[in-house]
């Protein structure tokens, strides 16, 4: 039997990886335990998406399992063993300004419920693919030292700078900066993920994401940047802009995308390699064009307000150079724009609003 185990499996990303896994492995163990409720609140609730793909899946069992609980993880590991070829491992605690509330929780979850699943991993099915979804914020805001011009609507790079093309790449260093606290327990778990694949010579590709998107986004106001701007423009809820005059850049990628690129590792995998990936020069925008965006798809105002501070460790500019991605797997490229992704987002959101209203 053919097993992937996809932690976070109702979040984003672990979602879009059951469904897209769904066909190409005869089960899929979801471990999730809706932890983005205590983090985030209602908005953040991932019961919703948990139900949807229990109903769509034949093939995929969920899980109510906190990645810190390595005993209960054990025994998921013990009864599958080498039938398990996939971890992707998605399930963490994401935001800058929860985990300064509560660093040991954050560091607990993002760190040592990494470390579980890297241990688990090697002791019962040590040929399987792992998969780890670090974040950009492993660059801490080193990001924030290069030439940056300010335009209209947005922050942009000095055109004679090398990361004008295609952005920032992998050899950017992860010292001397300021993470956040979340940066720097996702540090820990990226250069311990790197360490089990060179040391311990496993397949283990790390991902260092930069916005990631999607229509199966729980968005809420301190994590999940164009879900909850979306969901602000539907709603007419209040939308706060935190610092840089609302031009700070992001790049994103569409859900698939990622995934996309979890498989495309998976078919021909190495030994603790480290990826950027985002949306790249395909696909940014700042704040005040993503507002613009959101405003032109949904026909409504957006109600926003603007905070002079911005958050600690914030980026101003982002963009992720993906080009190691492609060169080692040249078959690889963007599905989504970020215009069909902001639709297909509306359009979702639209959908799930009108059945629970």
């Amino acid at each position: 039997m053919n097993i992937a185990l996809i932690t976070g499996s109702s979040g984003l990303i672990g979602g879009e990886s059951v469904e897209f896994f769904a066909s190409k492995f005869d089960l899929i163990i979801g471990i999730d335990n809706n932890l983005r409720l205590y983090f985030f609140g209602e908005d953040g609730s991932t019961i919703w998406n948990k139900n949807r793909l229990e109903q769509k899946f034949d093939n995929f069992q969920s899980n109510d399992i906190d990645i810190r609980d390595y005993t209960s993880l054990e025994k998921v590991f013990s009864e599958y063993g080498n039938d398990i070829k996939l971890i992707v491992h998605t399930a963490a605690q994401p935001s800058h300004d929860w985990a300064a509330k509560e660093p040991i929780t954050d560091f607990e979850v993002n760190a040592n419920g990494t470390l579980n699943m890297l241990e688990l991993t090697r002791l019962h099915c040590n040929d399987a693919v792992f998969i780890f979804t670090s974040t950009n914020k492993v660059y801490g805001d080193t990001p924030n030292n290069l030439p940056l011009i300010e335009l209209e609507k947005r922050w942009e790079i000095d055109q004679l700078h090398p990361y004008y093309n295609f952005g920032i790449d992998e050899q950017m260093s992860i010292d001397n900066t300021k993470h956040s606290v979340f940066g720097a327990s996702k540090v820990a778990a990226d250069v311990m993920a790197q360490e089990y694949g060179k040391y311990f010579g496993m397949k283990i590709g790390i991902f260092r994401g930069g916005c990631l998107t999607g229509p199966n986004h729980s968005g809420a106001q301190l994590h999940g940047f164009l879900a909850y701007l979306m969901k602000c423009a539907i709603t007419k809820n209040q939308y706060t802009i935190f610092g840089y005059k609302g031009k700070q850049v992001r790049d994103n990628i569409h859900s698939y995308d990622l995934v996309n690129m979890f498989w495309h590792f998976y078919q021909n995998p190495r030994q603790g390699e480290v990826y950027n990936a985002g949306g790249g020069r395909f696909a940014n925008c700042s704040m005040l064009e993503a507002i613009d965006c959101c405003e032109k798809i949904t026909g409504n105002k957006m109600n926003y307000s603007y905070a002079e501070t911005n958050r600690i460790g914030d980026h101003i500019w982002y963009i992720s150079d993906v080009n190691k991605f492609k060169n080692h797997y040249p078959e690889w490229n963007w599905k989504f724009d970020l215009q069909t992704t902001l639709i297909e987002m509306h359009d979702k959101m639209n959908e799930r609003i009108t059945k629970n209203s």
